[in-house]
């Protein structure tokens, strides 16, 4: 026999219109936090790398003026090396000698510059380096954002290929899946929660996510089902639905109702899901 809600329980469960579910507001959320956090992590990125390449440009210029003064130094003492020898007369073998200080000092300071030139060098290559890992950064800013944009556009275009129908217990049903494409679609958009089944025609009921269901008669010319659902004690019998009909009961705890939906009836076989609001509880066996 079938169980319906007494009257107490019709006037509590009202037709509920559909509206855009709270999930949805919870993902927009979500994408604008991450495309803030992004933002400030390309801003500080930026910040850093910038900080370097000033510190790489001092310590550039503090280079190229120590060798100015090491040039200078060196000029000075070969004018007072010259004076000093016009000066105190000194012999050729102490001209020699102070010439080849002289010619040490030169290749000292030759050395000295190419060990310069190849710092400077090298500040320059990483102040490159920096500028293109700056550039990294804000092109895979750009790609997170292009991502995200184009997941919430898919989530969109998901949502759009669903319908909602009236149950039969009057009552607005939440997005249902007419074939396993459309199933697949509906647990990506992540609504309620999905218990896929393929049940055989018998008497004793087969588990189906927190409830039993037991398949008891189907009539393919008609594309109808009989079944009874086993949920909180209660045995519901739920005879001739149509297929792509949300079935529909009440457990305790959940005050949307469960939905059942089979897409496809064959000889003594029914293919469809069950579908559960995210916040209930657990019904009892």
């Amino acid at each position: 026999m079938s169980t319906s809600p007494n009257a107490p329980q019709q006037e509590h469960y009202e037709l509920e219109s559909a509206a855009t579910p709270r999930w949805i507001l919870v993902v927009f959320v979500v994408v604008f936090v991450l495309i803030g956090w992004l933002l400030f992590a390309d801003y500080q990125a930026k910040l850093a790398l910038q900080a370097e390449v000033e510190k790489a440009n001092q310590r550039t210029d503090l280079l190229a003026k120590q060798l100015e003064q090491a040039n200078g130094q060196i000029a000075d003492l070969n004018g007072e090396l010259k004076v000093t020898s016009e000066k105190l007369g000194l012999t050729k073998e102490e001209l020699e000698r102070a010439r080849a200080l002289a010619q040490t000092i030169r290749k000292e300071q030759k050395l000295a510059g190419e060990e310069l030139a190849a710092q400077i060098g090298q500040v320059k290559q990483k102040a490159e380096e920096s500028a293109q890992k700056l550039g990294e950064v804000s092109g895979g800013l750009a790609g997170a954002k292009t991502d995200i944009e184009a997941t919430r556009r898919d989530l969109e275009a998901t949502k759009s290929k669903l319908e909602r129908k009236i149950g039969d217990m009057d009552v607005m049903s939440g997005l249902i899946a007419r074939n396993h494409e459309e199933l697949e679609a509906l647990k990506r958009v992540g609504e309620r929660n999905i218990f896929e089944f393929d049940l055989r025609k018998s008497n004793t009921p087969s588990r189906v996510g927190p409830i039993q269901v037991a398949l008891k008669k189907v009539d393919v010319k008609k594309n109808k089902f009989t079944m009874d659902v086993i949920a909180d004690d209660r045995r519901i019998e739920k005879k001739d639905k149509t297929v792509n009909e949300p079935v529909q009961f009440y457990v305790r705890g959940a005050r949307p109702p469960y939905e059942i939906v089979v897409f496809e009836v064959s000889k003594d076989r029914a293919v469809g899901y069950l579908s559960t609001p995210k916040e209930a509880g657990q019904p009892r066996q």
